[in-house]
This record gives C-alpha cells, sequence and structure tokens, in this order.
C-alpha cells in the first residue's frame, strides 16, 4: 500500500480534485479489476475509452481517478487527477508503484520489424549461459529466470510489465531483455522504464493496418530511442537505411554494426549451411548452429550488446557458439532421406524473402523449394500481394493457404494474395485453405532432398478463427506427416 502522492510523483499534472493523501492498494485501467482502494486511470485505446468507465470503477471501490477530461459529475469522497496524457502517466505510476524496477537492472530494449523475438532471446540466453540471472519479455514467452510464464503481447501493458520487472528484482535477475513493439511506444506502455540500452534490428513492411503510414511506423520506432538516457547505449544495424533516423534525438552513446560496411561492430559470413554457420565477428571466428544472414545480424547484434553491456570477447563467442535457433525462427529438421523442412515465424514480405534467400544460399540447386504461406486476417492488407509474389519468385512450387484468419473468409485472404502472382508462376502455386491440408500435400509432393518452409507461425501452438484459438503446431503437422523424429 502506498500514498496516492508517492505514486504522482514525475507524472505532469494539470488539476487535482481532492486529497493525495490517500492509501492506494491497486492501480488499474480495466473497470471490471478494480477492486477497494484502488487508483483507476481512465485510458483512451483503441477500441475503448476508459473515461465511459469511471463511474463503474467508483462504484467498485476506486478512489481516486486518473484522466484526460473530468466526467461532469465529481463524487464527493473521490480524488480526481487530470493530465495531459493519461497513458504516460500510467506508465510513470505503475514504475512507481512497483519501486521503479527498471532502476535496479540492466534493462535493455529491442525494436525493429524482424529479430525482435531471436535477439531478445539469444541474448537472454546468451548471460544464462555467462552465468547471470535474467529476465526475458518476448512474443513467445516471459521469462523471470527459469520460471516461464505465457506471453500475450509483444510488450505488456505497463501495469504488467512493471510487475513483472519487480519479481525480477525480487529474484535477484541483473539484466532483463525485453522486445519493444511500435505499439508500445505508440501506446506508452514503456514509459517511466528506464533502459541502459536499445538495440534496432531493421524496419520494414508491416503493422501499416495499425501505423496507416510507413513515416509513422518509422516514427513510433524512433520514439523508443528518444526516451533513452544519457547514460544508455544506442545501438543500430547500419545496414538498415533508417538506422541513422532512430540516432537522431537519442541522447544516448551511439555504436553501429554492420555485415556490409564499416562498423563500430562487423562480421563476415564465411561458411553457411543447414547444420549452422561460421563467422568472422570483429576479426575472430566462430561456429554457430544459427543458419543465415539474417541470424549472423541477430549473432553480430548480441555480440555487440554483449560488449556493451561489459562481458569479454572470448566469453562472448564462446557462448554464442553454444547458442541453438529460438523455437520457430528457421528451425531444421530432417528426414531419413533427405527432406528438409524449416518452420519460421516470416509473415512480413521482407522476413518472408530474407529465408528464402537463405535456403537459396544453401541449397544446391537440385532440390526443390516448397514453399506453404499465409497471410493473417485483420491485419495489413497491402503486404498480402507481396508475400505471395516472394514466394513465387524464390520457390519450385507454392502453397497459398490461411494463417491466422481471425474474423475474415480464409479465401478472401488467399485470393488477395493471389493478386500477386504473376502469370508465369501460376502452373506452380496451389491454393488450399486448410492450413494442415497444405502441410500435408506438400510433404507429399516432396522428394528425397526437396526442402519445405511453412512460414509465418513459427512458435504459435495455434490457429485463430472467427474469434476462437484452435490447438495447432506448424513443426508437430510436419513431423507427424513426415514421419520423423527431430534429430
Amino acid at each position: 500500500m502506498q500514498e496516492l502522492k508517492d505514486l504522482l510523483y514525475k507524472t505532469r499534472i494539470e488539476e487535482i480534485i481532492g486529497s493525495t493523501h490517500l492509501s492506494i492498494k491497486n492501480i488499474s485501467f480495466d473497470s471490471r479489476t478494480v477492486k477497494t482502494d484502488t487508483l483507476f486511470v481512465a485510458v483512451k485505446g483503441e477500441q475503448t475509452d476508459g473515461h465511459q468507465f469511471i463511474s463503474s470503477a467508483i462504484e467498485k471501490g476506486a478512489v481516486a481517478v486518473l484522466c484526460e477530461t473530468l466526467p461532469d459529475s465529481l463524487e464527493n469522497n473521490t480524488t480526481y487527477i487530470r493530465v495531459k496524457n493519461s497513458g504516460e502517466a500510467l506508465g510513470i505510476i505503475a514504475s512507481n508503484f512497483y519501486h521503479n524496477p527498471s532502476e535496479k537492472l540492466k534493462l535493455i530494449g529491442i525494436t525493429g520489424t524482424n529479430g525482435k523475438t531471436t535477439t531478445a532471446t539469444l541474448l537472454y540466453n546468451l548471460f544464462t549461459e555467462l552465468g547471470y540471472r535474467c529476465g526475458l519479455l518476448s512474443t513467445v514467452v516471459n521469462k523471470i529466470a527459469d520460471k516461464e510464464i505465457k506471453a500475450t503481447h509483444t510488450t505488456p501493458d505497463a501495469i504488467t510489465l512493471n510487475y513483472l520487472l519487480h519479481e525480477m528484482v525480487l529474484q535477484n535477475c541483473t539484466h532483463c531483455f525485453m522486445e519493444v513493439s511500435s505499439h508500445a511506444v505508440i501506446q506508452n506502455r514503456i514509459s517511466g522504464l528506464n533502459y541502459s540500452g536499445g538495440i534496432f534490428t531493421n524496419i520494414t513492411h508491416d503493422h501499416l493496418d495499425y501505423h496507416k503510414t510507413f513515416e509513422d511506423y518509422i516514427h513510433a520506432k524512433k520514439g523508443f530511442f528518444d526516451l533513452l538516457k544519457e547514460n544508455a547505449f544506442a545501438l543500430v544495424n547500419k545496414d538498415d537505411k533508417n538506422s541513422m533516423v532512430m540516432l537522431q534525438n537519442t541522447k544516448a552513446k551511439k555504436y553501429t554494426f554492420s555485415l556490409k560496411s564499416m562498423a563500430d561492430f562487423n562480421a563476415k559470413i564465411i561458411e553457411n549451411q543447414f547444420n549452422g554457420m561460421l563467422l568472422n565477428i570483429n576479426g575472430n571466428e566462430v561456429w554457430t548452429k544459427l543458419i543465415g544472414g539474417f541470424n549472423a545480424y541477430n549473432l553480430l547484434g548480441i555480440y555487440a550488446a554483449s560488449a556493451l553491456l561489459s562481458i569479454e570477447k572470448l566469453e562472448a563467442l564462446t557462448a554464442i557458439s553454444k547458442l541453438d535457433a529460438v523455437e520457430g525462427r528457421f528451425q531444421h529438421i530432417k528426414t531419413d532421406n533427405g527432406i528438409s523442412a524449416i518452420v519460421d515465424y516470416a509473415h512480413t514480405p521482407d522476413a518472408l524473402k530474407n529465408v528464402l534467400n537463405t535456403i537459396k544460399e544453401i541449397r544446391t540447386g537440385n532440390e526443390n523449394v516448397i514453399t506453404i504461406v499465409g497471410c493473417g486476417g485483420n491485419r495489413d492488407k497491402e503486404k498480402r500481394p507481396l508475400m505471395a509474389k516472394i514466394a513465387c519468385e524464390l520457390s519450385n512450387k507454392v502453397i497459398l493457404t490461411s494463417d491466422n484468419p481471425r474474423k475474415e473468409n480464409p479465401e478472401d485472404i488467399i485470393n488477395e494474395m493471389k493478386k500477386g502472382v504473376e502469370p508465369i508462376h501460376f502452373k506452380k502455386t496451389l491454393s488450399i485453405t486448410d492450413r494442415r491440408e497444405a502441410i500435408k500435400t506438400a510433404c507429399l509432393l516432396a522428394l528425397p532432398g526437396d526442402i519445405i518452409l511453412v512460414a509465418g507461425k513459427g512458435h504459435e501452438k495455434y490457429q485463430e478463427i472467427n474469434g476462437e484459438k484452435m490447438p495447432f503446431d506448424d513443426l508437430e503437422i510436419l513431423k507427424n506427416n513426415l514421419k520423423i523424429m527431430e534429430k
């Protein structure tokens, strides 16, 4: 329990009605979770406006309300705090409520279109391998040391986020590696946090259903670096043409990494195979189990971050050589007769191109590449024809299928993808709406030596259809159809 006045520290208050000498047991932005002695924060969301539920929150026990617009009628014995941006204030209040946990560990944020999950997870695994107690906040899973907690969002809401960081501090974690989504930046979920460093992987076409324009999307990513303080580091992938935009207004110390030009941290791919990759990182060779150019960037990024976090070079390289692929990120299995199958989360045009180009670099040219790909429903529609176009250009056979259709008709989504298929590729393109059947068909078509890519869902263990999440695992379905055990 804390005093309201302490929770409001550093918030930009425009007006207070009532006393701030109140004992607060809970904070909430969802009126359904309000209990006795709660501070209710009315946040304007995408679908609902918390201001509409102020009276309901008071009825359930809220003793204080923070909002952007005061209600027409004010209740006695209730304190009202008016601010310009309640979402921003919520982040600061949540941080205060949990005793500012981000100041008690080294919090590293990773943002970008592709590579966030892999980079955050690999950093967690690397530092854990080196003996540190760490936290992880990712799309796939949240971790407090070795305890796993189900992830519901790439970046949790501000209250959940600070609660998890607080639990990490209680468990003596020294570092936390977290994905920072563009949505989280725009919605102020990371407001009030103290980052020791930020990493930018890349930025390509994605989430334009939310951000509307690519410029807005870039601005959202840049907003994370604008929040970094002087004692933090800002590490960016120099090979991305928008990387310097990220550094324009940051107060943090600036560093770059690159595979193509001079940077603070450089790497070169010496060998690239399905069983691993030999890299030269800043003049030192290291064999890694990970595959492909996009993973070379991820590994270089985590090497650079470890150096900026004072890890000795040989220690970092040794740990990197032990790292396994992240679940659903270029996960490779192989049958006894030589059929290779890959499951990857690639759900953007650039990510799909990266995965297929990696396969192209490794393949001999005598085998067929069979790609299964779909696009999510109720999401960015512009990328649908692009995904199909890329799949057709870089594959011998393509099966267009469902991803997570959500509340859209999956056949409508596939028809929009088909618009990207050029006439020259019609003969090698199939449409199979049922994803399970699509994977089965690919396995039946594959001959010894062929390569099957199942793209889009990666680590997900469900398929969302008409608002319902049905059990579905690309990797397990592949294994069952190929009748193999993972080697």
